[in-house]
């Protein structure tokens, strides 16, 4: 497969930057601001925000832009023939030949160890999360994708490993509530998105992945219908749980529960049309849901100080 790849006419250097940059996928870094979702946990039960735990936070964040790109290196650079049979992905840069496979693979050497080194400026904890992070990913990219469940698990994991990375780079503790609305509202978004292709693919015929095949669309509805229940449950277990670390007699953290909530259900909206596609481009248009986070944001603030 390299041997075919590479005998691809060699791309003029600012094309292969280029190829690199689009491949690294630097659009998708908007996913690790879950790092600082674990410190503002912290914060919100207990208002005492080091400089220290900014930049750890802000550590965690650069090691998982670098793994994350070489995860994708790796990932483009392993499917490269069956996305040159693919429809629109034969046009990602590696498929094209804009990009080596070879050197897609030695830049994705560079950038994982780039990431560990990174850790290391905040700790060992942070380095171990990236490295259970970037094996389980690999494991994704050599064929766990195409399990079903299995699939989901992983993707989901990558969200709750971020907000994990979080905590470990700055030694917070994490409250269980907050692991578990992380792991089942990751799933939540994972399940939405899958469906969404289904919901295409049976409007339109358009191709999907593979491990698609072997799902139902009233099968992924289920699995984005418990994990949103089970996410609004816990949540309102740690907004109380909240309260009652911070030993005042605030409320804001339980009306949290509203804005909160009321988001869901309004991404749900979007999940159960079937325009799922990316969480990020409906974060970015859905200007509602964008006010209902502030507010929620907001809330959650307050029950520092109030």
């Amino acid at each position: 497969m390299d041997q075919q790849a590479d005998q691809a006419p060699s791309p003029d250097r600012g094309g292969l930057v280029r190829g690199v940059l689009r491949t690294a996928r630097p659009r998708q870094w908007v996913k690790n601001v879950l790092v600082l979702a674990a410190p503002f946990a912290a914060y919100a039960a207990n208002p005492v925000f080091h400089p220290e735990v900014v930049f750890d936070a802000g550590v965690a964040f650069v090691a998982f832009c670098l793994v994350a790109s070489a995860v994708y290196l790796v990932n483009d650079a392993i499917d490269v023939e069956a996305d040159r049979a693919h429809p629109t992905k034969r046009n990602r840069p590696i498929a094209a030949g804009v990009v080596p496979v070879r050197a897609a693979y030695a830049l994705a050497a560079v950038l994982f160890l780039a990431s560990f080194a990174v850790s290391l400026v905040s700790s060992w904890r942070l380095l171990v999360v990236i490295g259970v992070y970037a094996a389980v990913q690999l494991g994704y990219c050599l064929g766990l994708k195409h399990q079903p469940v299995i699939d989901l698990c992983i993707v989901a994991s990558g969200f709750l490993l971020r907000a994990i990375a979080g905590g470990a780079a700055a030694g917070l503790p994490l409250s269980q509530w907050f692991l578990l609305v992380t792991a089942f509202g990751s799933l939540f978004m994972v399940a939405g998105k899958r469906y969404a292709e289904i919901v295409l693919y049976e409007r339109t015929g358009a191709r999907i992945r593979a491990s698609l095949s072997k799902y139902s669309a009233s099968y992924l509805r289920f699995v984005w219908a418990t994990s949103a229940a089970i996410m609004i449950m816990t949540y309102a277990l740690w907004a109380f749980e909240i309260r009652q670390r911070t030993g005042t007699n605030s409320v804001w953290a339980v009306i949290s529960i509203v804005p909160f909530v009321v988001a869901v259900l309004r991404y749900a909206v979007d999940v159960d049309g079937g325009n799922a596609g990316e969480p990020e481009d409906i974060a970015f248009k859905d200007r509602v849901l964008q006010v209902l986070g502030a507010s929620w944001v907001g809330c959650v603030a307050l029950s520092a100080f109030l």
